[in-house]
């Protein structure tokens, strides 16, 4: 063990709330935690959306924290907790919020990020810090809490099961061993979208030259109906438009299946790295060092430099490491070309 352990823990409890991305970040410092403490029982207070996702898995006690109730919200984790009393938790998400949930939890080791990154006076509510490692990747980061553990992180492993009915669904929409690109077009931030009619000649392009299926997908936000409306009506060819009309668990299913995935920075494009399937990520407004798909980083588009160098005047390697440049039209330094570019490569190792 290490300074914080001499035995493995009865108990660990962990706050991290949202969004997808970072539950898809941090579910492998779980199971790398439950590979060292088989015995361990895990709690996870989570967000209510996250939960649709991975709230089914057997062997994690979940917590949900539902954030548009307010204080009831907080007063339903505070009965959920019951008096209960943890060897370890774990603060993962650096917010007020998730903060105020911490101070709910009664646990000797609460452990937290380091000074530098532990916004929002996250400090304060914990007892113990990870290392302070300037400029990770995000997962790097909470794969951080594993180590002051004790813990090897690697290999990363997610385990999600896909129930029965999300398979079926995915069956259907993929029936077969056609090559399969899906494009997941927007964000939850609007200015990381990039354009349709970019969308339009990529799904173009793999169809005609690739013979690749194309399917678009996305959430039941008018902001993603148009979108996926707009992109087919640029098309010259057809593509099956399956925006708002699938469970988080029918995506990640559906996704299993797919050789591709086209996406803006988002949390589908950390659903498909759980699954190991290839992602061209689109990265004008984000850092794609921080928060890139992190098996798929090579088969990102990346314009963070030339956005830094048109909107901020200067070099992004001289910009704070969490530094987004969230401005009108920034996406559309990314062009057709290079996208296809990186959807070759990616087509090419699947």
């Amino acid at each position: 063990m290490n300074d914080l352990l001499q035995t493995p823990p009865r108990s660990v409890i962990l706050v991290k709330l949202s969004a997808i991305g970072d539950v898809c970040h941090t579910l492998p410092v779980v199971r790398a935690l439950q590979r060292a403490w088989p015995t361990t029982r895990f709690t996870w207070i989570i967000g209510r959306a996250e939960a649709r996702f991975i709230g089914h898995l057997p062997d994690i006690e979940f917590i949900v924290f539902d954030k548009k109730a307010g204080r009831r919200g907080r007063q339903a984790v505070k009965a959920a907790l019951n008096q209960r009393t943890f060897d370890i938790a774990l603060h993962l998400q650096f917010s007020w919020r998730a903060s105020r949930l911490m101070q709910l939890i009664k646990a000797p080791i609460k452990l937290g990020f380091d000074r530098t990154r532990a916004l929002d006076l996250q400090w304060l509510f914990t007892t113990h810090r990870i290392a302070a490692v300037p400029n990770q990747h995000v997962m790097d980061g909470l794969l951080e809490f594993a180590k002051r553990l004790g813990v090897t992180p690697t290999p990363l492993i997610w385990s999600i099961p896909i129930p029965d009915e999300a398979q079926q669904y995915a069956e259907r929409v993929i029936p077969d061993a056609i090559p399969t690109l899906i494009i997941s077009p927007c964000s939850s931030h609007k200015a990381r979208n990039w354009n349709a009619a970019g969308y339009a000649a990529v799904a173009d392009y793999a169809i005609n030259t690739h013979h690749m299926r194309v399917l678009l997908c996305g959430g039941r936000t008018d902001d993603e109906r148009d979108m996926a409306q707009a992109i087919q009506s640029l098309m010259s060819a057809s593509c099956t438009n399956l925006v708002g009309q699938d469970t988080l668990l029918e995506f990640y299913a559906t996704l299993s299946r797919a050789s591709v995935l086209l996406t803006p920075d988002a949390g589908p494009a950390h659903m498909a790295t759980a699954l190991n399937i290839p992602v061209v990520g689109l990265y004008a407004a984000t850092n794609p060092a921080r928060s890139g798909p992190y098996f798929s980083r090579s088969w990102c588009v990346n314009c963070f430099d030339q956005a830094a160098q048109k909107f901020l005047g200067k070099p992004a390697e001289s910009l704070p490491w969490r530094t987004k440049i969230e401005r009108e039209g920034v996406m559309d330094l990314i062009t057709v070309t290079a996208v296809i570019d990186k959807l070759k490569l990616a087509i090419k190792r699947q």
